[in-house]
C-alpha cells in the first residue's frame, strides 16, 4: 500500500500495530488533527478529496488525515477514540445494527460504483454457474453487493456462484482476475476501466441493480455529543467539497484533482473516471430513507440480528441540514 498525504494512508499492518490519528501537535499549530478511517481510496471518495485538495477542511481548523483500514475495524477504532471518523457507511451502519452507538452524518454516493466484471467468454450472469467472484472482505460492500447482484438474476451465492471474501483494494481484485485465480470481479473506477480496455466483460453496473448509499462517513454518539462543533464543521466542509464537484465551472479543476490524487497522467482517463462518478454522486449529501433501508436490512441479514432497525438508529441528518441551509442548497 503506496504512502500518500491525504494526510497519510497507513496499511492495515500498521493498523494491527495500533497507529492512528496521534501524533501531537506543534505548539504554533492552529489546525486541529482529525482521523477519518477508510477501508478504500477509490473515485468514489473524490468529494473527500477535493474538499482536501481545495483547502476546506483547513478552512474549518481541520488538519485531516486518513487511516486506511477494514469498515468493521474503522468503527471499532472510532468507538475506541482511536479515530475520529468511519468513512464507509457500510461499517458505521453494520455497527449500528449490531447495537454500538454510531450514526452516519452525510452520503457522498447513492448508488453502488461498482462493475461486476468477468472474463471475456462469460457474456452474461448465467454463465457465473459453478464460477467463483472476487467480494471484498466480510460483510465489506463488494461482498453484500456481489450477494445481491447474483439474487437479482436468479443465482444463489455459495451454492450457484461462490463468492470468496477478499481482503484489499478494488486493484487486488483485478490483479486476481487478470491473474485467472476468479472468473470475475467486482470493480470500481478505474479498475473497470482498465478491465474493458484489456478485454474483460462489464457484466453488471451495480447501480442499476439497487440504490445503495456507498460512501459518507460517520461517527459515534459519544462524538456527536462531546465534539458537536467539529462534527459540522468537518460535514460543512465534505458538503463544500460536493459543491464544488458538480459545479460545471470547476470541470477542469475537478480533472487536476483527480490527476493529482490518483497519480494519473492520462487527462482522458481522469474525464472517464469523473464521469462514471457523476452517475452515482449525491448532489446535496442526501439519500432517500428507502436507499438507507436497502443497507439497514442487508446488514441485518449479514449479521442475523432480528430486532427491527429504523432509519433513525443509523442516520444522523441534522448537521448536514444545517449545513446546506447555510450554503444555499435548497431541498
Amino acid at each position: 500500500m503506496k504512502k500518500q498525504r491525504l494526510g497519510h494512508f497507513l496499511g492495515f499492518g500498521l493498523f494491527l500495530g495500533g497507529l492512528f490519528c496521534s501524533a501531537p501537535q506543534a505548539a504554533a499549530q492552529t489546525l486541529k488533527k482529525v482521523c477519518l478511517g477508510n477501508s478504500s481510496t477509490n473515485v468514489s471518495f473524490l468529494a473527500v478529496y477535493a474538499a482536501y485538495h481545495r483547502g476546506f477542511y483547513r478552512d474549518e481548523g481541520i488538519d485531516l488525515e486518513i487511516v486506511y483500514m477494514p469498515a468493521n475495524l474503522a468503527s471499532t477504532a472510532v468507538l475506541s477514540g482511536d479515530v475520529d471518523y468511519n468513512g464507509a457507511v457500510t461499517g458505521v451502519i453494520g455497527a449500528a445494527v449490531r447495537g454500538q452507538p454510531m450514526k452516519v452524518l452525510l452520503f457522498t454516493v447513492a448508488r453502488p460504483l461498482l462493475f461486476l466484471m468477468s472474463r471475456k467468454e462469460i457474456k452474461e450472469p448465467r454463465q457465473l454457474v459453478g464460477k467463483k467472484i472476487a467480494g471484498s472482505s466480510p460483510g465489506g460492500t463488494a461482498t453484500l453487493l456481489a450477494n445481491e447482484a447474483l439474487k437479482h438474476f436468479a443465482l444463489e451465492p455459495g451454492r450457484d456462484v461462490s463468492v470468496l471474501p477478499m481482503a484489499g483494494s478494488a486493484a487486488s481484485r483485478y490483479a486476481v482476475l487478470e491473474s485467472g485465480l476468479v472468473d470475475a470481479s467486482l470493480l470500481s473506477v478505474p479498475e473497470n476501466i482498465i478491465a474493458v480496455e484489456r478485454g474483460f466483460n462489464e457484466l453488471i453496473f451495480l447501480g442499476d441493480i439497487v440504490e445503495f448509499p456507498q460512501n459518507g462517513f460517520g461517527t459515534s454518539e459519544k462524538k456527536i455529543r462531546e465534539n458537536t462543533d467539529q462534527v459540522y464543521r468537518m460535514v460543512r466542509a465534505t458538503l463544500r467539497g460536493l459543491q464544488f464537484i458538480w459545479d460545471k465551472n470547476n470541470r477542469e479543476a475537478v480533472i487536476d484533482i483527480l490527476m493529482k490524487q490518483w497519480k494519473l497522467g492520462n487527462r482522458k482517463m481522469a474525464g472517464e473516471m469523473l464521469r462514471h462518478l457523476g452517475r452515482v454522486l449525491t448532489t446535496d449529501a442526501w439519500v432517500k430513507p428507502e436507499s438507507v433501508r436497502v443497507l439497514i436490512d442487508l446488514q441485518r441479514e449479514n449479521a442475523k440480528v432480528t430486532r427491527p432497525v429504523a432509519v433513525t438508529d443509523v442516520v444522523d441528518y441534522s448537521f448536514v441540514d444545517k449545513a446546506r441551509k447555510e450554503l444555499g442548497l435548497a431541498r
